[in-house]
């Protein structure tokens, strides 16, 4: 007897794969289950046969499959966010879209544990619930403390890091930090998890790197699933501190960027390479990803705070199937996001003067928003030195090489024959050619010396372009801290409250304090560097062309 089952969601095939569109409610006649990676193959009343995520339908039983039974339409949750986010999370959207076969996981979501938690009582990770229950909420646990038995999780969450009271989000959705400031959020954090926040020469900073580690990021190399049907390009990652490799694709980047972004909302996470819609197989264009990527790495592995987060150190480690998906699952269902990170931080007993604050606010947007322009015009400076070098450069040089060569090739026939001995046709013939071969220098030297700084200043550009939104969340909650001194003041909130608020105030401009010195610092170290470097290329690259000219102009002497 054959199997029938029942769409849950719509589903949209990708036109030219095996993949096939199904509709919510449709009923399909089961062909194959052992596809692998999530998918089953069935039929559609149009006798169309195709792939589809297993997740996205249920099994009828022998008294259901009927032609005419339908699916209800799944019913809607909207959960709204308190009153500083105003943001409306609903899940009556589950379409989900495949990335093209030839895709290399740019857009696409999580293999196997994408579809797996479709199903009741779960949720994908872009946040979208499904239609059988609605959602509760999770405390936040770091992932090294997280229970394998994915079943006990929210058991083991409470009885091990309390809870959020009065919590109207989501799991998965970005919780704002009223919960942190009004001490809603009941928390205990592990003294191993605590960030301390020192003060020195230069004013307030990150606890420094005890232990400094790097991570190479090497040998991209295309590999496929689905039989061939669907191809990426996989990176392999080297932690300095356990030389264990692990390979990641772009998407795992994109994935842990996404956590990253959420969790920590008073610190720039350094961008990713930006998305390609064609090409992405080709050499040179996987390299500049591997290039920027490491980028990425490299400031990760820098930040005190970054370089230990949980999350990370998941990343750069798990080689174990069963423990990346529930660690996955876990950084997902993390609540200490966004400002409620900072009960993690300890900091001075000092209390901060707000006018000192503002002060320092006020300048770091000032200079953001002029480093912005900056380093956006310095980018495409790069991008079009780049295209100059490759085309108009190389293309005048050769044009000239060419007029000499055939200036010789005139003279020798002068003497008779095309093969000439003269000794200064000869060395004309030599400048067509020292021209040529500069013009395939120019071709070549961008690699060297402006892409380089081009993907420099792409990390730069994305960092600086992050610091407004830093200081925003910042400023949300020192207009809180205000609020509730009106309350206290028209007594509405109790002192004790009022001090309690203007304490993890400081706390949040202690953190932003922290963040600001330590990219003022990096940036000293590592722009001298980059343009050190990029002013060594430059020389020799010049001076190479010097050496050709002035061996060439030797010819002439004979």
């Amino acid at each position: 007897m054959t199997t029938q089952v029942q769409a849950l969601y719509d589903f949209a095939g990708e036109p030219g794969t095996t993949e096939m569109s199904i509709t919510c409610g449709e009923i399909l006649t089961l062909i194959n289950t052992e596809i692998g990676e999530g998918w089953w193959e069935g039929r559609n009343a149009k006798g169309e046969t195709g792939l589809f995520p297993a997740a996205y339908v249920r099994k009828l039983t022998p008294e259901e499959a009927a032609p005419t039974k339908m699916a209800p339409a799944a019913p809607r949750y909207d959960q709204a966010a308190d009153d500083w986010g105003d943001q409306n999370y609903s899940a009556g959207d589950n379409n989900y879209q495949r990335g093209t076969s030839q895709d290399d996981g740019w857009d696409d979501d999580w293999d196997d544990d994408t579809y797996s938690e479709i199903g009741p009582g779960s949720q994908n990770y872009k946040g979208q619930p499904n239609q059988h229950q609605p959602l509760t909420p999770l405390p936040g646990m770091p992932i090294n403390d997280y229970n394998q038995n994915i079943d006990d999780t929210a058991s083991t969450f409470s009885s091990s890091m309390g809870t959020v009271r009065k919590n109207k989000f989501a799991p998965s959705s970005k919780i704002s930090g009223e919960s942190y400031l009004l001490a809603t959020l009941n928390v205990e954090v592990p003294e191993s998890d605590k960030v301390y926040i020192i003060q020195n020469e230069d004013g307030y900073a990150w606890s420094p790197i005890s232990q400094p580690y790097s991570v190479t990021v090497a040998s991209p190399k295309k590999e496929s699933k689905f039989k061939g049907i669907k191809s990426f390009i996989a990176y392999q990652l080297t932690p300095s501190f356990n030389n264990i490799q692990v390979s990641r694709r772009y998407k795992h980047f994109d994935w842990l960027h996404e956590r990253l972004h959420e969790k920590f909302t008073l610190i720039p996470i350094p961008p990713l390479p930006d998305k390609q819609i064609s090409g992405r197989y080709d050499e040179q264009l996987i390299e500049r990803r591997r290039v920027q990527l490491q980028e990425f790495v490299d400031w990760m592995c820098k930040h005190p705070v970054l370089s230990k987060s949980e999350v990370w150190q998941h990343f750069l480690t798990c080689t174990d199937e069963k423990r990346w998906k529930a660690g996955k699952r876990q950084a997902e269902r993390d609540n200490l996001l966004g400002l409620n990170y900072c009960v993690s931080l300890v900091v001075p007993e000092k209390a901060l003067l707000q006018s000192q604050v503002d002060n320092i606010t006020d300048q770091c947007h000032t200079f953001m928003g002029s480093m912005d322009s900056s380093v956006k015009s310095v980018t495409n400076m790069c991008l079009m030195q780049t295209k100059r070098f490759q085309g108009p450069y190389k293309t005048d040089c050769q044009k000239v090489g060419e007029a000499f060569y055939s200036l010789g090739n005139a003279l020798s026939l002068d003497e008779g024959t095309v093969i000439s001995t003269s000794k200064l046709t000869s060395a004309i013939k030599m400048t067509g050619g020292v021209y040529i071969e500069i013009g395939r220098m120019y071709e070549e030297q961008p690699k060297y010396d402006w892409e380089p700084l081009g993907d420099k200043f792409h990390l730069y550009k994305g960092i600086v372009g992050s610091f407004p939104d830093v200081l925003a969340n910042h400023k949300g909650a020192v207009q809180k801290k205000k609020e509730c001194e009106r309350l206290t003041a028209e007594h509405k909130m109790e002192v004790a409250q009022l001090n309690e608020v203007m304490r993890r105030t400081d706390v949040i401009s202690y953190a932003l304090l922290a963040e600001i010195n330590h990219f003022k610092s990096e940036r000293t170290v590592d722009l001298k560097a980059t343009m050190q470097k990029f002013l060594r290329q430059q020389i020799t690259f010049y001076k190479k062309i010097v050496e050709k000219l002035e061996t060439n102009l030797h010819q002439y002497d004979v």
